[in-house]
């Protein structure tokens, strides 16, 4: 009997979900980098999912559900359109009654494009005295035309790779997370100009139409069990760490499903940001959560003793099953007060996150709508730049923090 393996079913399943939607497309070592996994690891899921549902004995390839074959469409019809947006026939003119010249430049940049259109016929000099300019402006305006044009090619280079870096994030990027990710790509080494640039590349991508997405108000999901004992609160709503594992939050939120709802529940890493484990059912009982707590305490290797799991008193939290859960795995159970979503900001946020990148549109089906959510969720760990980490990914923050920490003990 092989050794148990440390990942959940739940995690194992939609592991082998991701790889099959992309149809060939992607290796098995590029979806296992995203998921966390090696590739071997993931091709022998796949494998054992293919021998369970008896589609490995004859040697073909498995073939996609309705389901998968749906979430693969809608996909790559959401790339497709991504693609497209602004490069089109007549994409770049400018809106019906909107200026054609940015702020200040609409009176000089006209009249010195009217006496280069009239020179020969009227010279410059009764030009320039006809439209109250003075001939030494016109004539740096001239000199300046190659190193403004070299600008305008600069300018659309970059907002091809502004496109490119807002389509491979599907659109949720801003003009932070595009600028830090442009630094990534070796941009703006000196220090002095970084604002400059920033500001450049805020300008590029509002001339171009190219922004992040927001998120609509969403609904308080919270059901407090007022008749459960609390646990106290060990953060006091300062969500920051100096160690890895040494606060985890978590919550729970929902998602529409057609006429129903999938539940999801999360644990944060608060040092790193890093989602550590997570868990989607149709229901909102105790399992929920302890599942994805079970899942954290997997990804770290089971050594968990004293850290602090911070939440809500949502009864799932208040519950003596996820208490006698924590207890087990040496967690020191922590909760903030009823009624208040800054008690639990760092969770809220992610959840904010979640809603205006990944769910955007209502789910047809259970399969799709907890595919969409684990793609993300291995995204936001693996890749997504986060603000308060110097717009590193959670999982490069990690291995920083972990490397530094090796040193100094070797120093």
């Amino acid at each position: 009997m092989g050794r148990k393996s440390p990942y959940p079913m739940e995690f194992r399943n939609d592991a082998v979900a991701l790889f099959r939607a992309a149809g060939g497309r992607r290796t098995y070592a590029a979806v296992a980098a995203d998921v966390g996994v090696t590739g071997e690891t993931l091709r022998s899921w796949v494998r054992q999912a293919d021998e369970q549902a008896g589609r490995a004995s004859n040697g073909e390839v498995p073939s996609e559900s309705r389901d998968e074959e749906l979430v693969r469409l809608r996909a790559e019809l959401g790339r497709l359109r991504k693609a497209e947006k602004g490069v089109g026939a007549r994409a770049g003119d400018p809106a019906a009654g909107g200026p054609v010249f940015r702020a200040g430049d609409e009176g000089m940049t006209g009249r010195w494009d009217f006496i280069s259109a009239h020179r020969a016929e009227f010279g410059v000099q009764r030009i320039c005295r006809v439209l109250g300019v003075a001939r030494s402006g016109y004539y740096r305006w001239l000199a300046g035309a190659e190193a403004r044009q070299a600008r305008r090619v600069a300018d659309d280079v970059l907002v091809a790779e502004i496109r490119e870096i807002h389509a491979s994030h599907n659109g949720t990027y801003g003009v932070r997370r595009v600028h830090a990710e442009l630094r990534g790509f070796g941009h703006t080494v000196n220090r002095k100009r970084v604002e400059r640039n920033r500001k450049r590349v805020e300008r590029l991508m509002r001339v171009n139409g190219i922004e992040g997405r927001y998120l609509r108000k969403r609904k308080r999901t919270t059901v407090p069990d007022r008749l459960a004992p609390p646990a106290p609160d060990l953060v006091r709503r300062e969500f920051t760490a100096v160690q890895l594992d040494e606060k985890w939050c978590g919550d729970i939120t929902y998602v529409q499903v057609g006429g129903t709802w999938l539940y999801l529940a999360c644990v944060i890493d608060i040092c790193s940001r890093r989602v550590l484990g997570w868990s989607m059912a149709t229901h909102m009982r105790t399992q929920l959560v302890v599942d994805a707590l079970t899942m954290a305490v997997a990804t770290r290797g089971g050594r968990v003793a004293g850290v602090i799991f911070h939440a809500d008193r949502g009864s799932q939290y208040t519950s003596a099953t996820f208490a006698q859960v924590s207890d087990y795995f040496g967690i020191r159970r922590s909760m903030g007060r009823v009624g208040s979503s800054y008690d639990n900001a760092l969770a809220e946020s992610f959840w904010q996150g979640l809603k205006r990148e990944a769910l955007r549109d209502t789910f047809t089906t259970v399969r799709q709508a907890r595919l969409e959510i684990f793609q993300w969720l291995t995204y936001y760990n693996a890749r997504r730049r986060h603000s308060s980490l110097g717009y590193l990914s959670p999982v490069e923050f990690e291995w920083q923090h972990q490397r530094g920490h090796r040193l100094t003990l070797a120093a």
